[in-house]
């Protein structure tokens, strides 16, 4: 049930299908989309969100979907059903442009991967029109229109004669005017003149006896009249009469064809449903890539999940004005069923409602949301709102009396699938019984289990979150030291409605101010207190957040990097150990060769006492050499194996800049923040507020880290929001054709490199590079820079009937 009847008048629904409306290219396509409705099928929620999903991903990717001659022949065809009807020539012609866009559509769709549009593949694969027909109309009708003299032998040899006793009419009057002239019966200037369709001869009223023939017409003064010669009237006649068989055979071939298309009016008529559906689809994905909005993944149940949702008409506004929407997060589930949010006058409670409201809506009637990719939607049987002033003197209703109506049908109708949105709850009426009232409506609607989202500025409301579980509070915050609101949903704790604080800023005078607070209740004000207080506090702790985090990454890098260093003195440790041995080794294998060589001696030459010291003292000195060498080498070695390794930032060196996993790092020329996920080799892979970003190394720089983290844990920041839209902008107005011509040498690669990265940037398969012929120097320069770009797969020469190589086609 969706209650009142002008529910989407009140959430701005009739706004996105008039906005939908624009986008269509034929009247059934509008047609469905007056059509559209509120479902809470799952099956059917689903099928239409892939499509949609799926379109949004052909028109980003793909270039030259067919969008011309969308026109709903269904009509047409069921009138021809009977025997004996035939199409007219306009009919025929418009039925072959638009069976030609059909399977142009077809075939645009069958062949890109079925694995990556499988909803658009099932849709195009149930159509099937028969080739000879459509070569068949082709045969008969031109491009113009007009029916070929080839569709008949008949028609052929009738239009051959019309020609020949058009051009005797033009021999024939010709001579009449020059024997009218050399007779002196007309002035000597004197031209044929076309009257009525017909030929005439101008002939001096006093002469008009002397031709032959039959006046047609006369001037104004009386002195000339116009007379087609009695040769041209029979020749004129003969005309008419091939004009009319002419006529009469191309009725009787409009109905021989006619009669070969009736017996296909049934896979027709569902061709032109698909080219409706097809129409709708591409409608609903246009408005979709305007307001960056997604199909999240879709629940059975009743609940919201939902990350940095906007309004998607307030988005388009304040887009305008470059202008930047604070996104919504709302969850509501079994244990959090009604959300109360309080807060200051226009903080933005209402546009947090109505945001919910519309949403909700939109994604049960098949549109594509502005959500986070993350967020979920559930699947409500109800929607009931009671917003804006409904005040009726036809029906003698006040303003609280339609609000008591209101409540009264939400209480009879709600239940466990029901969403029910109340904005500024129990006003109208005196205080303390309109809060009283608004109270037990509300612990009505919570034993009906019914999910709620409402907004108020009664303390009472905001006490029920303590007392039962599944009721919890929210504030739309607001910034004491500016005296403004931010525009963002705090759930938790309740709101201030801060009505001091926004009377100061107006300018009421500080003694009226001071008077009203001696006026109210001392336990209020301290309520109030504490709730200011409370917000406080949050930023504190938030800011604690931020700093422990900062501490965190710091300690996590130093371990990091004294883990590397460890590491790496153990394998220069091993590897030292390993050489040592081996030195050691060949050291004992020189000092045994020395010592055997010196026993030997000893023994060949019986040396007496003298020679054998001598000996021995030699073997003593090259035994010193070998020690003082390994020992210097040793010496050399070890500083360089232990030498420490830095686990602070190195100072530029002058080597070029090279970030890790985990690194911040900004784009350059940008306000894009992100941390890098992944390396490979010259190309590095960045992540910000839910986007993956491949680029060059070189297009990235170092950035601080508090700041970094300052736009990680602030992602509701104006900047973060403003640098979706900037690529949101540019993914809607991205041409991947790009036009170089008349440009030159340094112009053209500027404008390339620009073009590359935005390709890059938004995931494009394939984009064309228009540089045309000439000499080949400005294509060859392009295809330089291409060579450098590892993401490009491939390039090459367009099709020759689509440009050859004057364009150049690039695949990433």
């Amino acid at each position: 049930m969706i209650y009142p009847d002008d529910f989407e008048k009140k959430l701005g629904f009739d706004q996105i299908r008039h906005l939908i409306l624009a986008n269509c290219l034929s009247s059934q396509g509008e047609e469905y989309v007056r059509k559209m409705r509120f479902s809470t099928s799952v099956a059917y929620l689903s099928r239409i969100h892939r499509q949609t999903t799926e379109f949004s991903r052909l028109l980003a990717g793909h270039s030259g979907f067919p969008t011309q001659h969308y026109y709903d022949m269904r009509p047409q065809l069921q009138a021809i059903a009977i025997e004996g009807s035939y199409l007219s020539q306009e009919t025929l012609f418009d039925l072959r442009d638009s069976l030609a866009s059909i399977l142009a559509i077809r075939n645009f769709i069958l062949r890109l991967e079925k694995d990556d549009f499988p909803s658009l593949h099932k849709l195009v694969e149930e159509v099937y029109i028969e080739p000879f027909l459509l070569k068949s109309i082709q045969e008969i009708i031109d491009d113009k229109g007009e029916i070929r003299s080839g569709a008949s032998e008949n028609l052929a040899n009738i239009r051959r004669q019309l020609q020949q006793k058009e051009g005797q009419i033009g021999t024939k009057i010709r001579t009449s005017l020059q024997q009218a002239k050399k007779a002196g019966w007309t002035d000597p200037d004197a031209e044929v003149v076309l009257r009525n369709g017909r030929l005439l001869v101008p002939v001096a009223a006093s002469h008009k006896r002397q031709l032959k023939g039959f006046i047609h017409d006369q001037s104004t003064t009386g002195q000339t009249v116009y007379i087609e010669p009695i040769e041209i009237f029979e020749i004129n006649n003969a005309i008419r009469e091939l004009k009319n068989e002419e006529r009469r055979e191309i009725i009787r071939i409009l109905k021989k064809i006619t009669a070969e298309i009736r017996p296909f009016i049934p896979e027709l008529s569902v061709a032109y449903r698909m080219l409706g559906v097809v129409d709708f689809i591409r409608a609903k994905s246009l408005f979709a890539i305007s307001i960056d909005a997604r199909s999240p993944k879709l629940g059975k149940s009743a609940f919201i999940r939902w990350k940095k949702a906007v309004h998607p008409l307030l988005l388009l506004a304040h887009r305008k004005q470059n202008k930047a929407v604070v996104p919504l997060d709302i969850e509501l589930h079994h244990k959090q069923r009604i959300l109360i949010i309080s807060g200051p006058n226009a903080g933005g409670k209402s546009v947090a409602l109505k945001t919910i409201g519309l949403l909700q809506y939109m994604f049960q009637c098949g549109v594509p949301v502005p959500l986070n990719e993350d967020s979920a939607m559930g699947i409500f049987h109800d929607i009931l709102v009671d917003i804006g002033d409904e005040q009726s003197i036809e029906n003698d209703l006040s303003t609280y009396s339609s609000h008591l109506k209101n409540m009264a049908t939400f209480v009879e109708k709600a239940g466990p699938r029901s969403l029910f949105l109340i904005d500024e709850f129990g006003t109208g009426t005196e205080p303390q019984l309109g809060g009283a009232i608004a109270e037990a409506v509300l612990e009505e609607l919570y034993r009906k289990k019914a999910f709620g989202v409402l907004t108020t500025h009664y303390a009472n409301l905001k006490l029920l979150a303590g007392k039962y579980e599944g009721i919890v509070n929210g504030a739309m915050l607001f910034d004491n030291k500016i005296l403004s609101p931010v525009y963002q949903l705090f759930i938790g704790k309740p709101g201030s409605s801060f009505a001091f604080e926004i009377a100061s800023k107006t300018g009421l005078p500080p003694n009226v101010l001071e008077a009203a607070k001696q006026k109210i209740n001392q336990k209020h004000l301290d309520f109030e207190r504490e709730l200011q207080q409370l917000e406080v506090e949050k930023k504190q702790i938030e800011q604690e957040k931020i700093n422990l985090a900062l501490q965190n990454r710091k300690r996590n890098r130093e371990r990091e990097k004294y883990e590397t260093l460890h590491r790496k003195l153990q394998e220069q440790r091993t590897q030292f150990l390993q050489e040592a041995k081996k030195e050691a080794q060949k050291i004992v294998e020189q000092s045994n060769r020395m010592i055997e060589n010196t026993i030997a001696a000893i023994r060949r030459e019986q040396a007496d006492k003298e020679k054998t010291k001598e000996l021995r003292k030699n073997l003593q000195q090259e035994q010193q050499k070998l020690l003082q060498k390994t020992i210097s080498d040793t010496r050399k070695t070890i500083p360089e194996a232990y030498k420490p390794v830095s686990a602070s930032p190195e100072k530029d060196t002058g080597k070029p800049f090279q970030p890790g996993i985990g690194d911040f790092v900004k784009v350059k020329d940008s306000e894009i923040v992100g941390e890098v996920i992944r390396v490979k080799g010259g190309d590095i892979t960045i992540s910000f507020q839910q986007v993956k970003m491949q680029l060059p190394v070189e297009r990235l720089e170092s950035v601080d880290e508090k700041t970094a983290l300052q736009k990680l844990y602030g992602g509701k920041s104006a900047s973060n929001t403003k640098i979706i839209a900037e690529i949101n902008e540019k993914a809607l107005h991205f041409n991947p054709r790009l036009d170089l011509r008349g440009k030159r040498g340094e112009e053209a690669l500027e404008i390339v490199r620009h073009f590359i990265d935005d390709a890059i940037v938004l995931k494009k398969q394939q984009v064309e590079i228009v540089h045309g012929k000439g000499d080949g120097i400005l294509r060859s320069l392009i295809r330089d820079y291409l060579n450098t770009i590892p993401q490009i797969q491939s390039y090459g020469d367009e099709h020759i009937e689509r440009g050859g190589s004057g364009i150049t086609v690039v695949r990433f």
